[in-house]
C-alpha cells in the first residue's frame, strides 16, 4: 500500500446538519470531548455566565448561541484523522452550509425528537441528494418526552426521501429513558443521566429474550424494545454499506447530545462506517482522491478569525495527491503561481502550521486577496471543480457608508465580507459606486454591520428597495446578451465576479421578461454562468 492510499484510508470529512436548536453545536463539541480535542465540552446556552461552544467563535454567535459561519475542526480518534465541519443551522446563512457540504464525504444529520423532521432539514438534505452525500443520523433529546421513535422513522423517509436502518434503538423515552440497544452489536447501552466523561454501563445481551434484560430495565420497557425490535426487523432491511455511500439509506443512531448519551458509540460507529475521501467532479472531468498529482478547491473565505492579527484565511479542501508547504502550485482562475509559506490545520479559530495535507484535508491559507470561492489549486492542470455556488437573494438593500472619516475601512470591509460570502454585493452599470446588497435572509445583515463595526471599526446603513427576485444571465451569442443589457440596464446588476443578473419586483414581470427573450438563459444560481471577470 503507497504512503498516498494509506493516508486518504484514514481521513474521515464531514459536516453536521440540522435545523436550529436541534443540538447540532452540542454533539460538535462532546465528539471533540470524546476525540481528545478538548477536555470541557461548553455547555450552548443563552446568558452572559455560560460558556460558548468551541466551534462558535465570532462574538455575534457567542451572544446568541447560533452557528453563523461554518467551522472546521480535526482530530484523531481510534487511527482514523477526522475532518468536522459544523454548520450554520439557520436559514438565513444556507450559503455558507451549502459551501460546506461541497468540500465533505459525508453528513450527519441531527433531528429532534421532540419537534421531528423540520423544514431546514428538509432543504440541506435536498441539497445532499444532489449530491449523492451519504448521510447518518442522529436523533436528539431522547432524555425529553418527544415523538414515538417508529413515528420518527417513518417520518424520516416520508419527508426526506431516505431510507431508514436504524443501528441504535431506544429503550424507553423521556423520564423514563433507559439508554439504547444495539441491533448490530447486540448490546445494550445504560443511559446514566448528569455525568458528562464516565463510560456508560454496556451489556452484552445476544437474544433480547434474555432475562437479563428485564433486570437492567424493567419488565414493561423490556417488553416494548422485545415488540419494536421484531417489528424493525420485520420491516427494515439489514444495513448496507452501499447503500449508505449512494445516499439512498441512513444508519439511524439514538441518544442524547447534553448529557453526553449515545454521542461515543456514534462516533466509533462513523469511524467504521463512514466513507473515506471520494471523488469529486470538475467541470472537466472527475478527480479521484489517488492521483499522484495535487488539487484542491477552496470553499470558503474568513477574514479576522484572530481578531489581533487581522489575518484573512482561505479554506481549502483536498481532492487528491500530496499538499506540500513552499511548494509552487497553480492558481487556476489567475493563471498564476501560489506558495503556502504557513498552511494551517484548524481547531475551531485555533490554528497549527503543518508540512503536509492529504485528500479529504482542510487546511487553512494565508490570504492578501489572492483567492476568491471556487478558486483552484494545481500541479499545473487547468480544472474547475463544482458545487460551490451563489443562490439567488431574496431581500435587497442600498448600503451606504454612515461615517463618512472611514471611507477607507468601509470600503476594504465591505469587499472582504462580499469575498467571503456574507453577503452578496452587487453594482450597477451606470452608477459603480453604488452598492447595492442581497441576502437569502434578514440575519445576514446584522452580521454585516456587526463584522464591519467589530472588525473593520466601520459602520453602514441601510435603505429598503423593491426587489425580490434576482437570476444570473447567461446567452451563447455574447452580442444578443449585450442588447439585452442594454435594452433593461436599470434591471441588470453586476456580482463582483462581473456576472449580470436581473432583478425583478415580481413573479409576473420576470417572466414576462423571460418569455419575450427566448435566447437568454436565466439562473437561480451562479454556478451555471461563465464569469466574464
Amino acid at each position: 500500500m503507497t504512503e498516498l492510499t494509506e493516508q486518504i484510508r484514514k481521513r474521515l470529512t464531514f459536516a453536521i446538519i440540522s435545523h436550529p436548536d436541534a443540538g447540532k453545536t452540542t454533539i460538535t463539541e462532546k465528539l471533540l470531548l470524546f476525540g481528545g480535542a478538548i477536555h470541557i465540552a461548553g455547555a450552548v446556552k443563552s446568558g452572559k455566565t455560560a460558556r460558548t461552544a468551541v466551534s462558535d467563535f465570532m462574538k455575534m454567535e457567542q451572544e446568541r448561541g447560533i452557528s453563523i459561519s461554518t467551522s472546521v475542526m480535526g482530530f484523531e480518534y481510534k487511527n482514523r484523522k477526522i475532518n468536522l465541519l459544523d454548520t450554520p443551522g439557520h436559514a438565513d446563512f444556507s450559503e455558507d452550509t451549502y459551501r460546506g457540504l461541497s468540500a465533505v464525504d459525508s453528513a450527519l444529520m441531527v433531528i429532534d425528537s421532540v419537534k421531528g423532521v423540520e423544514e431546514r432539514t428538509r432543504q440541506l438534505c435536498v441539497v445532499c441528494r444532489m449530491r449523492a452525500t451519504p448521510i447518518a443520523t442522529f436523533v436528539n433529546k431522547l432524555d425529553r418526552e418527544g415523538k414515538d421513535p417508529m413515528e420518527l422513522l417513518d417520518e424520516v423517509e416520508r419527508e426526506l426521501a431516505v431510507e431508514v436502518r436504524p443501528i441504535t434503538w431506544p429503550v424507553g423515552q423521556g423520564k423514563l429513558f433507559k439508554g439504547v440497544y444495539n441491533l448490530v452489536e447486540r448490546r445494550l447501552y445504560l443511559f446514566r443521566p448528569g455525568e458528562e466523561t464516565l463510560p456508560v454501563d454496556v451489556v452484552e445481551i445476544d437474544d433480547v429474550n434474555d432475562p437479563e434484560l428485564d433486570v437492567r430495565v424493567g419488565e414493561s420497557l423490556a417488553r416494548k424494545l422485545r415488540e419494536d425490535i421484531e417489528m424493525i426487523t420485520g420491516v427494515y432491511p439489514p444495513f448496507d454499506k452501499a447503500e449508505y455511500f449512494a445516499g439512498k439509506a441512513t444508519p439511524v443512531f439514538f441518544g442524547s447530545a447534553l448529557n453526553n448519551f449515545g454521542v461515543r458509540e456514534l462516533l466509533d460507529n462513523l469511524v467504521t462506517l463512514a466513507p473515506e475521501p471520494t471523488p469529486k467532479q470538475a467541470d472537466e472531468r472527475l478527480v479521484v482522491p489517488e492521483e499522484a498529482k495535487f488539487s484542491g478547491f477552496v470553499f470558503k473565505i474568513h477574514a479576522n478569525m484572530n481578531p489581533k492579527h487581522r489575518d484573512r484565511i482561505a479554506f481549502l479542501r483536498v481532492v487528491s495527491g500530496k499538499f506540500q508547504r513552499n511548494t509552487l502550485y497553480y492558481h487556476v482562475r489567475a493563471d498564476k503561481t501560489f506558495r503556502a509559506a504557513n498552511p494551517t490545520a484548524f481547531m475551531s479559530q485555533d490554528r497549527e502550521i503543518i508540512d503536509e495535507a492529504w485528500p479529504g484535508d482542510i487546511i487553512g491559507l494565508h490570504d492578501t486577496g489572492t483567492f476568491k470561492i471556487g478558486d483552484t489549486l494545481t500541479e499545473g492542470e487547468c480544472v474547475h471543480f463544482k458545487g460551490i455556488p451563489s443562490f439567488a437573494p431574496q431581500i435587497f438593500r442600498s448600503i451606504m457608508n454612515a461615517d463618512p472619516e472611514r471611507e477607507k475601512q468601509y470600503h476594504k470591509g465591505l469587499d472582504q465580507l462580499a469575498e467571503e460570502g456574507v453577503v452578496q454585493i452587487f453594482s450597477k452599470i451606470h452608477q459603480p459606486n453604488a452598492r447595492v446588497l442581497g441576502v437569502v435572509g434578514q440575519l445576514q445583515l446584522e452580521v454585516l454591520q456587526s463584522r464591519l463595526e467589530t472588525e473593520y471599526n466601520a459602520a453602514c446603513k441601510y435603505e429598503p428597495i423593491d426587489l425580490s427576485i434576482a437570476h444570473w444571465l447567461a446567452c451563447d451569442d455574447k452580442k444578443k446578451l449585450e442588447a439585452f443589457v442594454d435594452a433593461n440596464v436599470r434591471r441588470i446588476l453586476v456580482d463582483i465576479r462581473g456576472n449580470y443578473v436581473l432583478v425583478s419586483d415580481s413573479e409576473w414581470g420576470f417572466n414576462r421578461i423571460q418569455t419575450n427573450n427566448p435566447d437568454i438563459r436565466f439562473y437561480e444560481t451562479s454556478e451555471m454562468v461563465e464569469s466574464r471577470a
